[in-house]
């Protein structure tokens, strides 16, 4: 049984809204903020509107679920790639979509193992939840990971993630979203 995109993004925009937007995990910058600071820098360098809505979406395994046993205090919900990539899936969303919300966490991993550098930028929150998150990627993953056909939009992905984490940041308010999530389930 699908679910009527008007419902969906009720949903999602309660979620965003919600309890749960408050939450840090050890960042500066409560869940709401940071998802819409990432779709802003991901609007002001790309049209796409699935990858906008992947930057925007891309923590809702966080806070969709708040009572699941997986979270944690510090960490936030465990596998919350996997979890967000799922429900957005159950609820409509575009493969592409989703792959690009699983992809955020496998693109830090890809990052810490190729770019010596990269690992000294992670937040400390980062840095932390990378141990839980499987640490970086081992030779054959980085090669599979390269060879994925979404691997550029995936490394963008996670520039945003990281960038989207300023405290006082102006962003486009939360409904700026909503028809563009309408169109994209309507699709």
């Amino acid at each position: 049984m699908g679910f009527a995109p008007k419902q969906v993004v009720e949903e999602i925009l309660g979620l965003l809204a919600g309890p749960g937007s408050t939450l840090r995990y050890g960042e500066g910058v409560t869940q709401l903020d940071h998802a819409l600071q990432c779709a802003k820098f991901a609007a002001d360098v790309t049209d796409d509107e699935e990858t906008i809505l992947a930057a925007l979406l891309h923590d809702i395994g966080h806070i969709c679920d708040p009572a699941a046993e997986q979270m944690d205090a510090e960490i936030g919900m465990v596998d919350h790639e996997g979890i967000g990539a799922r429900f957005l899936l159950e609820r409509g969303f575009s493969q592409k979509l989703a792959d690009l919300v699983k992809a955020h966490v496998a693109a830090k991993r890809y990052l810490v193992a190729t770019n010596p550098t990269y690992a000294a930028q992670l937040s400390p929150a980062s840095t932390a939840t990378l141990r839980h998150q499987g640490g970086p990627m081992m030779p054959k993953e980085v090669a599979a990971f390269e060879s994925d056909p979404l691997f550029k939009d995936k490394l963008r992905m996670r520039s945003w993630d990281e960038m989207g984490k300023e405290p006082g940041m102006v962003t486009p308010p939360l409904d700026t979203y909503q028809e563009m999530m309408l169109r994209h389930l309507r699709h």
